[in-house]
Protein backbone atom coordinates (compact mmCIF):
# COMPACT_ATOMS: atom_id res chain seq x y z
CA UNK A 1 0.00 0.00 0.00
CA UNK A 2 1.39 3.42 -0.88
CA UNK A 3 0.22 6.97 -0.40
CA UNK A 4 1.62 10.23 -1.74
CA UNK A 5 1.75 13.61 -0.05
CA UNK A 6 2.90 17.05 -1.20
CA UNK A 7 3.47 20.13 0.88
CA UNK A 8 2.80 23.74 -0.17
CA UNK A 9 3.45 26.81 1.99
CA UNK A 10 0.42 27.74 4.07
CA UNK A 11 -1.61 24.75 2.93
CA UNK A 12 -3.87 23.09 5.49
CA UNK A 13 -3.44 19.38 4.89
CA UNK A 14 -6.33 16.93 5.33
CA UNK A 15 -5.99 14.02 7.73
CA UNK A 16 -4.51 11.63 5.21
CA UNK A 17 -1.81 14.13 4.25
CA UNK A 18 -0.38 14.09 7.72
CA UNK A 19 3.23 13.08 7.33
CA UNK A 20 4.99 15.95 5.57
CA UNK A 21 3.84 18.69 7.91
CA UNK A 22 4.72 16.64 10.98
CA UNK A 23 8.27 15.59 10.33
CA UNK A 24 9.84 18.78 11.76
CA UNK A 25 8.30 17.99 15.13
CA UNK A 26 9.94 14.59 15.54
CA UNK A 27 12.92 14.53 17.91
CA UNK A 28 16.45 15.22 16.73
CA UNK A 29 18.78 12.27 17.32
CA UNK A 30 22.03 13.24 19.03
CA UNK A 31 24.68 10.85 17.82
CA UNK A 32 27.99 10.16 19.53
CA UNK A 33 30.99 7.93 18.97
CA UNK A 34 30.06 5.84 22.01
CA UNK A 35 26.67 4.87 20.57
CA UNK A 36 26.01 1.15 21.30
CA UNK A 37 25.41 0.26 17.66
CA UNK A 38 26.94 3.22 15.79
CA UNK A 39 23.55 4.14 14.29
CA UNK A 40 21.47 5.25 17.27
CA UNK A 41 22.48 7.21 20.36
CA UNK A 42 22.67 5.70 23.85
CA UNK A 43 19.56 5.96 25.99
CA UNK A 44 20.76 9.08 27.82
CA UNK A 45 21.09 11.08 24.60
CA UNK A 46 17.79 9.74 23.28
CA UNK A 47 16.10 10.95 26.46
CA UNK A 48 17.65 14.41 26.10
CA UNK A 49 16.59 14.61 22.46
CA UNK A 50 12.98 13.75 23.24
CA UNK A 51 12.94 16.13 26.21
CA UNK A 52 14.19 18.89 23.93
CA UNK A 53 11.46 18.39 21.32
CA UNK A 54 8.58 17.61 23.65
CA UNK A 55 6.74 20.95 23.48
CA UNK A 56 6.40 20.82 19.68
CA UNK A 57 5.66 17.11 19.56
CA UNK A 58 1.89 17.53 19.62
CA UNK A 59 1.72 17.98 15.86
CA UNK A 60 2.97 14.40 15.53
CA UNK A 61 -0.45 13.33 16.82
CA UNK A 62 -1.65 13.16 13.21
CA UNK A 63 1.02 10.63 12.25
CA UNK A 64 0.76 8.59 15.42
CA UNK A 65 -3.02 8.75 15.20
CA UNK A 66 -3.11 7.42 11.63
CA UNK A 67 -0.72 4.54 12.32
CA UNK A 68 -2.44 3.91 15.66
CA UNK A 69 -5.80 3.71 13.89
CA UNK A 70 -4.40 1.09 11.54
CA UNK A 71 -3.06 -0.85 14.52
CA UNK A 72 -6.51 -0.69 16.12
CA UNK A 73 -7.97 -2.14 12.90
CA UNK A 74 -5.56 -5.07 13.17
CA UNK A 75 -6.65 -5.64 16.76
CA UNK A 76 -10.33 -5.87 15.81
CA UNK A 77 -9.87 -9.47 14.65
CA UNK A 78 -7.94 -10.44 17.79
CA UNK A 79 -9.85 -11.80 20.76
CA UNK A 80 -8.46 -10.10 23.82
CA UNK A 81 -9.96 -8.40 26.88
CA UNK A 82 -6.93 -7.23 28.89
CA UNK A 83 -7.06 -6.38 32.56
CA UNK A 84 -3.81 -4.39 32.31
CA UNK A 85 -2.31 -2.78 29.19
CA UNK A 86 0.99 -0.93 28.69
CA UNK A 87 1.82 1.65 25.99
CA UNK A 88 5.59 1.46 25.40
CA UNK A 89 7.06 4.72 24.14
CA UNK A 90 3.78 6.50 24.84
CA UNK A 91 5.04 10.01 23.95
CA UNK A 92 2.26 12.55 24.42
CA UNK A 93 -0.24 9.83 25.27
CA UNK A 94 -2.45 9.56 22.21
CA UNK A 95 -2.16 5.77 22.32
CA UNK A 96 -3.15 5.82 25.99
CA UNK A 97 -6.38 7.61 25.14
CA UNK A 98 -7.10 5.08 22.40
CA UNK A 99 -6.46 2.13 24.70
CA UNK A 100 -8.67 3.66 27.39
CA UNK A 101 -11.49 4.11 24.87
CA UNK A 102 -11.16 0.55 23.57
CA UNK A 103 -10.73 -1.13 26.97
CA UNK A 104 -12.67 1.03 29.45
CA UNK A 105 -12.44 -1.54 32.27
CA UNK A 106 -8.68 -2.16 31.95
CA UNK A 107 -5.89 -0.58 33.95
CA UNK A 108 -3.79 1.41 31.46
CA UNK A 109 -0.15 2.49 31.89
CA UNK A 110 2.26 4.40 29.68
CA UNK A 111 6.06 4.29 29.66
CA UNK A 112 8.45 6.71 27.96
CA UNK A 113 12.13 7.50 28.30
CA UNK A 114 11.39 11.24 28.36
CA UNK A 115 10.02 12.91 31.46
CA UNK A 116 8.95 15.91 29.38
CA UNK A 117 6.92 13.64 27.10
CA UNK A 118 5.22 12.08 30.11
CA UNK A 119 4.34 15.52 31.45
CA UNK A 120 2.59 16.28 28.17
CA UNK A 121 0.85 12.89 28.25
CA UNK A 122 -0.54 13.76 31.67
CA UNK A 123 -2.34 16.72 30.12
CA UNK A 124 -4.54 14.28 28.18
CA UNK A 125 -5.93 12.93 31.44
CA UNK A 126 -8.74 15.17 32.77
CA UNK A 127 -8.51 13.34 36.10
CA UNK A 128 -5.00 14.76 36.60
CA UNK A 129 -5.77 18.38 35.76
CA UNK A 130 -7.42 19.35 39.07
CA UNK A 131 -4.18 18.38 40.85
CA UNK A 132 -4.35 18.00 44.62
CA UNK A 133 -8.00 19.06 44.70
CA UNK A 134 -8.93 16.18 42.41
CA UNK A 135 -6.94 13.77 44.55
CA UNK A 136 -8.71 14.98 47.68
CA UNK A 137 -12.02 14.26 45.97
CA UNK A 138 -10.88 10.73 45.25
CA UNK A 139 -10.37 11.09 41.50
CA UNK A 140 -7.96 8.49 40.14
CA UNK A 141 -5.94 9.16 36.95
CA UNK A 142 -7.26 7.42 33.84
CA UNK A 143 -3.80 5.96 33.21
CA UNK A 144 -0.50 5.61 35.05
CA UNK A 145 2.71 7.17 33.68
CA UNK A 146 6.19 5.74 34.27
CA UNK A 147 9.60 6.88 33.01
CA UNK A 148 11.91 4.11 31.78
CA UNK A 149 13.81 2.39 28.99
CA UNK A 150 12.17 -0.12 26.64
CA UNK A 151 14.81 -2.74 27.47
CA UNK A 152 14.85 -2.31 31.27
CA UNK A 153 11.22 -2.04 32.32
CA UNK A 154 10.47 -1.14 35.96
CA UNK A 155 7.69 -3.73 36.27
CA UNK A 156 7.35 -7.13 37.90
CA UNK A 157 7.14 -10.27 35.73
CA UNK A 158 3.74 -11.06 34.21
CA UNK A 159 2.32 -7.60 34.88
CA UNK A 160 0.36 -6.95 31.66
CA UNK A 161 -2.03 -8.72 29.28
CA UNK A 162 -1.38 -6.32 26.38
CA UNK A 163 1.75 -4.45 25.26
CA UNK A 164 1.21 -1.70 22.68
CA UNK A 165 3.99 0.30 20.98
CA UNK A 166 3.41 2.77 18.13
CA UNK A 167 6.44 4.03 16.15
CA UNK A 168 8.82 3.84 19.11
CA UNK A 169 10.87 0.64 18.81
CA UNK A 170 13.09 1.87 15.95
CA UNK A 171 14.60 4.52 18.24
CA UNK A 172 16.08 1.89 20.56
CA UNK A 173 19.72 0.95 19.73
CA UNK A 174 19.35 -2.67 20.90
CA UNK A 175 15.98 -4.15 19.87
CA UNK A 176 17.28 -7.67 20.53
CA UNK A 177 17.28 -6.72 24.24
CA UNK A 178 13.82 -5.18 24.09
CA UNK A 179 11.72 -8.21 23.12
CA UNK A 180 12.93 -10.51 25.96
CA UNK A 181 12.12 -7.75 28.44
CA UNK A 182 8.68 -7.24 26.93
CA UNK A 183 8.14 -11.00 27.17
CA UNK A 184 9.12 -10.95 30.85
CA UNK A 185 6.45 -8.42 31.86
CA UNK A 186 3.66 -10.04 29.79
CA UNK A 187 1.26 -12.55 31.32
CA UNK A 188 0.61 -15.96 29.76
CA UNK A 189 -1.87 -15.66 26.88
CA UNK A 190 -0.89 -11.99 26.59
CA UNK A 191 -0.30 -10.07 23.35
CA UNK A 192 2.28 -7.61 22.03
CA UNK A 193 1.26 -5.30 19.16
CA UNK A 194 3.69 -2.75 17.68
CA UNK A 195 4.72 -0.62 14.69
CA UNK A 196 8.10 0.80 13.63
CA UNK A 197 10.01 2.17 10.63
CA UNK A 198 11.39 -0.44 8.22
CA UNK A 199 14.63 -0.45 6.17
CA UNK A 200 13.18 1.18 3.03
CA UNK A 201 12.51 4.33 5.03
CA UNK A 202 14.51 7.24 3.49
CA UNK A 203 15.85 5.03 0.68
CA UNK A 204 15.82 7.87 -1.89
CA UNK A 205 17.81 10.13 0.41
CA UNK A 206 20.25 7.33 1.16
CA UNK A 207 20.86 6.86 -2.58
CA UNK A 208 21.42 10.60 -3.05
CA UNK A 209 24.00 10.64 -0.26
CA UNK A 210 25.76 7.68 -1.90
CA UNK A 211 26.34 9.80 -5.01
CA UNK A 212 28.18 12.39 -2.91
CA UNK A 213 30.42 10.32 -0.59
CA UNK A 214 30.78 6.88 1.00
CA UNK A 215 29.80 7.85 4.56
CA UNK A 216 26.51 6.62 6.11
CA UNK A 217 24.32 9.68 6.68
CA UNK A 218 20.88 8.23 7.46
CA UNK A 219 19.65 5.94 10.20
CA UNK A 220 19.26 2.30 9.25
CA UNK A 221 16.16 0.45 10.34
CA UNK A 222 15.79 -3.25 11.12
CA UNK A 223 14.26 -5.58 8.52
CA UNK A 224 10.79 -6.99 9.20
CA UNK A 225 12.04 -10.58 9.01
CA UNK A 226 14.81 -9.88 11.54
CA UNK A 227 12.21 -8.43 13.90
CA UNK A 228 10.19 -11.64 13.51
CA UNK A 229 13.27 -13.73 14.32
CA UNK A 230 13.91 -11.62 17.44
CA UNK A 231 10.35 -12.28 18.59
CA UNK A 232 10.74 -16.04 18.21
CA UNK A 233 14.16 -16.11 19.89
CA UNK A 234 12.71 -14.09 22.78
CA UNK A 235 10.01 -16.68 23.46
CA UNK A 236 7.06 -15.09 21.64
CA UNK A 237 4.70 -17.40 19.74
CA UNK A 238 2.87 -17.18 16.39
CA UNK A 239 4.41 -13.84 15.35
CA UNK A 240 2.65 -12.04 12.48
CA UNK A 241 4.54 -9.36 10.53
CA UNK A 242 3.41 -7.14 7.66
CA UNK A 243 4.27 -3.73 6.21
CA UNK A 244 3.04 -0.87 4.07
CA UNK A 245 4.77 2.02 2.33
CA UNK A 246 3.97 5.72 2.56
CA UNK A 247 5.50 8.03 -0.05
CA UNK A 248 5.99 11.63 1.03
CA UNK A 249 6.72 14.24 -1.67
CA UNK A 250 8.71 17.47 -1.30
CA UNK A 251 8.94 20.54 -3.50
CA UNK A 252 12.59 21.32 -2.66
CA UNK A 253 15.73 19.47 -1.46
CA UNK A 254 16.16 22.02 1.33
CA UNK A 255 12.74 21.24 2.81
CA UNK A 256 13.36 17.50 2.58
CA UNK A 257 16.73 17.72 4.32
CA UNK A 258 15.46 20.07 7.00
CA UNK A 259 12.53 17.85 7.89
CA UNK A 260 14.51 14.59 7.90
CA UNK A 261 17.08 16.23 10.16
CA UNK A 262 14.29 17.49 12.41
CA UNK A 263 12.85 14.03 13.07
CA UNK A 264 16.27 12.52 13.73
CA UNK A 265 16.70 10.59 10.47
CA UNK A 266 20.25 11.82 9.85
CA UNK A 267 23.35 10.63 11.66
CA UNK A 268 26.94 11.80 11.90
CA UNK A 269 29.61 9.09 11.49
CA UNK A 270 32.17 8.93 14.30
CA UNK A 271 35.07 11.26 13.52
CA UNK A 272 33.26 13.06 10.70
CA UNK A 273 33.42 16.84 10.59
CA UNK A 274 30.27 18.80 11.36
CA UNK A 275 28.01 19.26 8.34
CA UNK A 276 28.73 22.99 8.31
CA UNK A 277 32.40 22.23 7.55
CA UNK A 278 31.68 20.05 4.53
CA UNK A 279 31.60 23.01 2.21
CA UNK A 280 29.16 24.57 -0.20
CA UNK A 281 30.27 22.26 -3.01
CA UNK A 282 29.35 19.15 -1.02
CA UNK A 283 25.90 20.53 -0.19
CA UNK A 284 25.34 21.59 -3.81
CA UNK A 285 26.22 18.07 -5.02
CA UNK A 286 23.72 16.60 -2.57
CA UNK A 287 20.89 18.92 -3.60
CA UNK A 288 21.61 18.17 -7.27
CA UNK A 289 21.40 14.43 -6.53
CA UNK A 290 18.00 15.01 -4.95
CA UNK A 291 16.88 17.21 -7.85
CA UNK A 292 17.56 14.31 -10.23
CA UNK A 293 15.01 12.27 -8.30
CA UNK A 294 12.04 14.48 -9.12
CA UNK A 295 9.14 12.45 -10.48
CA UNK A 296 6.77 13.20 -13.36
CA UNK A 297 4.79 15.54 -11.10
CA UNK A 298 7.89 17.62 -10.43
CA UNK A 299 8.23 16.71 -6.75
CA UNK A 300 10.87 14.71 -4.86
CA UNK A 301 9.53 11.44 -3.37
CA UNK A 302 10.72 10.00 -0.07
CA UNK A 303 9.68 6.55 1.16
CA UNK A 304 8.60 5.60 4.68
CA UNK A 305 8.19 1.88 5.33
CA UNK A 306 5.84 1.11 8.23
CA UNK A 307 6.27 -2.35 9.77
CA UNK A 308 3.53 -3.88 11.93
CA UNK A 309 3.88 -6.92 14.17
CA UNK A 310 2.08 -8.86 16.86
CA UNK A 311 2.76 -12.06 18.80
CA UNK A 312 1.49 -14.04 21.78
CA UNK A 313 3.08 -15.20 25.01
CA UNK A 314 1.94 -18.76 25.63
CA UNK A 315 2.20 -20.69 28.88
CA UNK A 316 5.38 -22.81 29.07
CA UNK A 317 3.61 -26.18 29.28
CA UNK A 318 0.20 -27.48 28.41
CA UNK A 319 -0.89 -24.22 26.79
CA UNK A 320 -3.46 -24.17 24.02
CA UNK A 321 -1.82 -23.15 20.74
CA UNK A 322 -3.32 -20.09 19.02
CA UNK A 323 -3.23 -18.59 15.56
CA UNK A 324 -2.37 -14.98 14.77
CA UNK A 325 -5.92 -13.86 15.61
CA UNK A 326 -5.93 -15.49 19.04
CA UNK A 327 -8.16 -18.46 18.16
CA UNK A 328 -7.40 -21.85 19.66
CA UNK A 329 -5.67 -24.26 17.27
CA UNK A 330 -5.64 -28.07 17.52
CA UNK A 331 -2.93 -29.87 15.48
CA UNK A 332 -4.31 -32.35 12.94
CA UNK A 333 -2.34 -35.22 14.44
CA UNK A 334 -4.08 -34.66 17.79
CA UNK A 335 -7.63 -34.86 16.47
CA UNK A 336 -9.38 -38.04 17.58
CA UNK A 337 -6.51 -39.15 19.81
CA UNK A 338 -8.11 -38.47 23.17
CA UNK A 339 -7.94 -41.36 25.61
CA UNK A 340 -11.26 -43.24 25.91
CA UNK A 341 -13.16 -42.78 29.14
CA UNK A 342 -13.48 -45.67 31.51
CA UNK A 343 -16.99 -46.86 32.17
CA UNK A 344 -18.40 -49.17 34.74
Amino acid sequence: MAAGFVRRPGQCLPARRFLVSLLPCLPVSLHAADSPDAFLPPARLTRLAFDRRSHGFGQLDFLLGEIGRRMQERMEVIRLAPQRALDLGCGHGQGLAGLRARFPDAQIAGLDISGAMLAEAGQRDPQRRPGWIGRMLGKRPLFDLVQGDLATLPFAPASFDLLWSNLALHWHPEPHRVFPEWHRVTRDEGLVLFSLFGPDTLKELRAAFAEVDDAPHTLRFVDMHDIGDMLVHSGWSTPVMDMETLTVTYESPATLLREVQAFGGLRMPAGAPPQGLRGRGWYLALTQALERRRNADGVIPLTFEIVYGHAWKLAPRGAQARDGEGRAVVPLDQIGRAKPRRTG
